[in-house]
């Protein structure tokens, strides 16, 4: 029988984990200072614990200006827009890793490395540097290093033994020539993951 809230076993190693995620949950909620200042597990009857968890979440942050340095083939606007944060908003690192696309984006949708990447800049690095805290407000400056574009020389396939190279090769996306792109390339795997090799 399904329960909401059914019991579990007292672990400390997921415990631990569980106060990273719960700081984690208050980062993206502007509480970028947010720190658990105290814990406490107490044993109660039937063999339970119970957990008081003390957490200061110290002040509420928003982004403020967003800077962009060593950018040269798109514009400090489209830059902008592509990123989606403004001034104003909840100070959320998560969202900003997401958009500058250093972690996976669940809602899916463009951030900024897709946008360098999928035009063949392989060696394309963003780093996100904040240049002054005024006040609640948390301004940033977003420096491209964009390299040199790169082009697919060759396409090896290895490893494969139960069908013909031809048909994993009619497959890809990305062919000898092409400049390299990152979406073509997740692209070329999951069409070869829908043919069961």
């Amino acid at each position: 029988r399904f329960k909401l809230f059914a019991s579990s076993k007292y672990n400390q190693t997921k415990y631990e984990e569980d106060k990273q995620s719960l700081i984690a949950y208050y980062n993206t909620l502007g509480f970028r200072d947010a720190v658990v200042e105290a814990d406490t597990i107490y044993p109660v009857s039937n063999g339970n614990v119970n957990v008081d968890i003390k957490v200061r979440e110290g002040r509420k942050y928003y982004f403020g200006d967003i800077t962009w340095k060593g950018n040269t083939k798109y514009t400090s606007e489209t830059l902008s827009k592509v990123l989606g944060i403004k001034k104003g908003d909840i100070y959320n690192l998560q969202q900003l890793e997401t958009r500058m696309g250093r972690q996976l984006n669940p809602e899916g949708g463009e951030d900024v490395s897709s946008l360098y990447m999928d035009d063949g800049y392989l060696f394309f690095n963003i780093e996100p540097v904040e240049t002054s805290i005024n006040g609640d407000t948390i301004n940033f400056e977003m420096r491209i290093a964009e390299g040199a574009q790169a082009t697919i020389r060759d396409i090896t396939i290895a490893g494969n033994d139960r069908t013909n190279e031809h048909v994993i090769r009619r497959e890809l996306r990305t062919l000898p020539g092409n400049k390299f792109s990152r979406t073509d390339l997740i692209r070329s795997n999951r069409e070869i993951a829908n043919i069961q090799f």
